[in-house]
């Protein structure tokens, strides 16, 4: 089983956070790290498959909707993640481990996850 690898579009940089995952053993890369900023949501997923890398966002309404599309036209992506703004540095950074301990790359392969079903527990 191989740990989930994460990467962060541009809706979900926040500096305390990358480095407070990167100081917990996480693989992570931003769309700053990969030069992706202004690229579309899609073209983030594409970079993130392609990357085998599972995408984290606070684009819910669009992530949603190419989840859907993409089950629909049988392509595959490497899993997305979806959280609200409003969750502390803290909380996410508890979240996001508790995935990463509950749920292998393998698992994540075309899953759609909300974070704070990890927050709570």
């Amino acid at each position: 089983m191989t740990k989930i690898r994460l990467y962060l579009d541009e809706d979900s940089i926040k500096n305390s956070l990358v480095v407070a995952l990167r100081n917990a053993g996480v693989d992570v890369i931003t769309a700053s790290d990969a030069n992706k900023l202004s690229c579309t949501d899609e073209e983030q997923l594409i970079w993130a498959t392609k990357s085998d890398r599972v995408i984290y966002s606070f684009n819910t309404a669009d992530f949603c909707r190419l989840h859907v599309l993409y089950l629909a036209e049988g392509r595959n992506h490497t899993g997305i993640v979806l959280s609200k703004q409003r969750y502390s540095v803290g909380e996410q950074l508890r979240g996001i481990l508790g995935l990463i301990d509950a749920i292998s790359a393998e698992d994540m392969r075309n899953q759609q996850v909300f974070l704070g079903t990890y927050i709570r527990g």
